[in-house]
Order: structure tokens, then C-alpha cells, then sequence
């Protein structure tokens, strides 16, 4: 139903409003607007958060969107459609102390709180009627109120009877939407809707959809299971399934990290040992910092790059005990540079930790082709502290400094 006032397709009244309880909250275009409310004078102004101009676009607000800038585009086509928009570097620390702000207040509503980034999270508010003495709707709607009120910060609400709907609709609207999908409605909202709706239906798989006669949902019901198993295997299962509606899948608040992180693009092309080992570093005390925060640690190392034509090489190894020692992963990230230097130059610079465990199962042993490493992480440890009480500048490698 569309507002009278305004004619904004917003909802007035939905037979199964006070009814739905499975929730998707997305954050308007966050670290755009984080940047924003920490700096009065770019309000008004079209801005890019993102790298240099060899980067891509992480953010970007509603004025620059406007100008077809996106998320993850090449930061120079951006600029060829936005030159007067205001390029702002990352400030993961702001995003995650404003993330966390906002996961309290959704962790005040329900328990069962499944993020799935800094910005957007899922909620199962079954049965908290009776604890906050309101449906979900209206707690739903005082969750983003808060955040606009107390954070400076909006969000769009998705209420559905599933996961996968609740995300869709969470994308109807934007920005300050409150979109809801009833289930007597499903059906008829999906029927005409492309099937690239569907997560993990990218390029590739769209392209395999429409050589099958596939594009919209009614196309994809038309379908028997079996036919579709056998024509896209597991995923053809799923997309029987969501082509009706129907998501099983439960909200979990626990959801294991399988991996971290970090990676940087150059301003231009890198082959140089030594200033590639510099951004090594500093990548894997991020990614060290990152892990203990958590207190967990990886038995797998891998080393991302991405050459000058935009190719990507990967190299891993997998270590005889998990670490979270910074040393230990930039030490290990180096033995598969240094090979990898005749595909130079790089633009990209990439590492990361995966086959995560606790951190308590890790580096219990000390390594006997090196007698020093020891020594090193008991000094990192206390660098650590240090910085914690100082600073993340207090202490700063000379490699660092490359």
C-alpha cells in the first residue's frame, strides 16, 4: 500500500504485521554515513569512501549513487561519474565501535543476533511479545529510531517469515525502509521477480539460468526437483525451495569465522622485495590484531596477489600448529612471495589465516628450525600490550616503515 501523502510504497498495514518475527536490519550506506556524522561538512556532499585511485569503492552515500557510483566499482570509473564526490580512506576502528553500539541495542531485543558484516544482521524475535510487551514490528521500529536518535545512523528493516525474505525485503525500500513479506503474499511477490534475487546466483550461475530458459521465479517453479537437481546439482535443490518461499534455515548467533584477513591496493604496480614486505607486515599485525581480539588463531597461511592485467595468484601453506603471531604469518607470508616476485609487479597485496582454532591451541611448541621465533612472539606479546595502553603507534616495526 502506498502512502497518500507521499506516494511512497511504505507499509500502512499488513494483515500479518504483528504476526512476522524473522528480521534482517541493513545500515544505509554505513561507513559513508559514519563519515558523515563524524564530519559535519561532507553532509551534503557526494562521498566515496574507498582507495586510491587504483581502488575500488567500499561505500558510497546516496548523493553518489545517484551518479550510478556502487560498491566494489573500480574507484577511477567512479570518479569519471562523481568527479566532484569527496574520497575518504577506511576507518575500520569508527565502523566497528558504531557496528558494536548497534548490536547492543539489537541484542537488547533478542538474543538470537546473526550478523552477517559490521552493517546488516539477522534477528529472530519469536517469542520476545511477551518479554518487551510489543510485536516485533514495533520494537523493529524503535531499534532504527534509537539508532537515529542516539547514533546519528539509519537502517532498513526487512520482516518476513524466513531468512531469505526478510533479506530481500530489507532491500525494497532503501534508505529508512521497513519492508514486510507475509507469507499468503510470497508467491505473488516472487513470481515476476529475476532469480538473481537468490543468494549466490552471480553472472555465472544467472548465465547457466537463462541457457535453461530460467530468469524469473515463475520460470524456475515451472520445474520439477528432480530435472533441476540433476541440471545444477546441490543448488538445484535450493532453488526449488526458494522459488517457493521456503527457507529453513534457523538464525544463529554463533556462527563460526572460518577466516580473517586483509589485503591492500597499491597506487601503482609494486615488484620491489622490500617495499612489498612492508605492506606484509603491516597487513599481518592487522590480521594478528585481529585474531587475538577474538582469541582465535589459524593453522593456514595464505598469501593473496594480484598482478598489473588484474590476474590473481594465490599460495598457502599449512602450518604444523596454529598462530596468531604476527611474525609467524609475515615470516611464512615472505617464503611464498618471494617466489612468486617474477609475476610482479603486484597491485594487490593480500594475507590471510584460516583453519581457525581457539588461540589456547596455539603456539605451544617452540620451532626448532627456529630457535628466535620464541623470543620474537614473547616481544610481540609485549609490543601488544603496549599499544593497548598507548596506541596502535607506540611501537612501530622499521619494516613498517617501508
Amino acid at each position: 500500500m502506498r502512502c497518500p501523502s507521499c506516494g511512497r510504497p511504505r507499509v500502512l498495514s499488513h494483515p500479518e504485521l504483528l504476526t512476522l518475527a524473522i528480521a534482517h536490519m541493513d545500515c544505509d550506506a554505513f561507513y559513508a554515513s559514519v563519515e558523515k556524522r563524524d564530519n559535519p561538512e561532507l553532509r551534503d556532499k557526494p562521498v566515496i569512501v574507498g582507495g586510491g585511485k587504483r581502488g575500488v569503492v567500499t561505500t558510497a552515500c546516496y548523493i553518489a549513487r545517484i551518479k550510478g557510483v556502487r560498491s566494489a566499482m573500480p574507484m577511477f570509473k567512479a570518479l569519471a561519474l562523481c568527479p566532484e564526490a569527496v574520497i575518504v580512506k577506511p576507518r575500520m576502528e569508527a565502523y566497528v565501535a558504531a557496528s558494536r553500539e548497534i548490536r547492543d541495542m539489537m541484542n537488547e531485543l533478542t538474543p538470537d543476533v546473526e550478523p552477517l558484516s559490521l552493517d546488516e544482521a539477522f534477528m529472530d524475535l519469536r517469542g520476545t511479545t511477551k518479554l518487551h510487551g510489543h510485536p516485533p514490528a514495533v520494537m523493529l521500529a524503535r531499534l532504527v529510531k534509537r539508532m537515529r536518535d542516539e547514533l546519528q545512523l539509519t537502517g532498513s528493516i526487512g520482516l518476513s517469515h524466513n531468512k531469505f525474505l526478510a533479506k530481500i525485503a530489507s532491500d525494497l525500500d532503501k534508505p529508512r525502509g521497513f519492508s514486510v513479506i507475509g507469507q499468503a503474499e510470497t508467491l505473488d511477490f516472487l513470481a515476476e521477480q529475476p532469480v538473481s534475487l537468490i543468494w549466490g546466483v552471480g553472472q555465472a550461475t544467472k548465465t547457466a539460468l537463462e541457457k535453461a530458459g530460467i530468469r524469473t521465479f515463475t520460470d524456475l517453479r515451472r520445474w520439477e526437483k528432480d530435472d533441476l537437481h540433476r541440471r545444477f546439482g546441490a543448488m538445484g535443490d535450493r532453488l526449488w525451495h526458494l522459488a517457493r518461499g521456503e527457507d529453513k534455515r534457523r538464525i544463529s548467533a554463533h556462527r563460526p569465522v572460518k577466516s580473517i584477513s586483509n589485503e591492500t591496493t597499491f597506487s601503482e604496480d609494486i615488484a620491489a622485495l622490500d617495499l612489498l614486505e612492508g605492506h606484509l607486515w603491516r597487513l599481518a599485525q592487522k590480521v594478528s590484531d585481529r585474531c587475538k581480539a577474538k582469541d582465535i588463531a589459524g593453522r593456514v597461511v595464505t598469501l593473496k596477489l594480484k598482478r598489473a592485467n588484474h590476474a590473481s595468484l594465490t599460495r598457502r601453506v599449512t602450518l604444523h600448529e596454529a598462530t596468531n603471531i604476527a611474525d609467524r604469518m609475515f615470516r611464512t607470508g615472505r617464503e611464498l612471495l618471494v617466489p612468486a616476485l617474477e609475476h610482479g609487479p603486484f597491485r594487490l597485496i593480500g594475507i590471510g589465516l584460516s583453519d581457525l582454532v581457539p588461540a589456547a591451541e596455539a603456539d605451544l611448541s617452540p620451532d626448532l628450525l627456529d630457535p628466535d621465533a620464541v623470543k620474537r612472539a614473547q616481544a610481540e606479546r609485549a609490543s601488544d600490550e603496549i599499544r593497548k595502553r598507548f596506541g596502535k603507534d607506540a611501537i612501530v616495526k622499521g619494516r613498517a616503515l617501508r
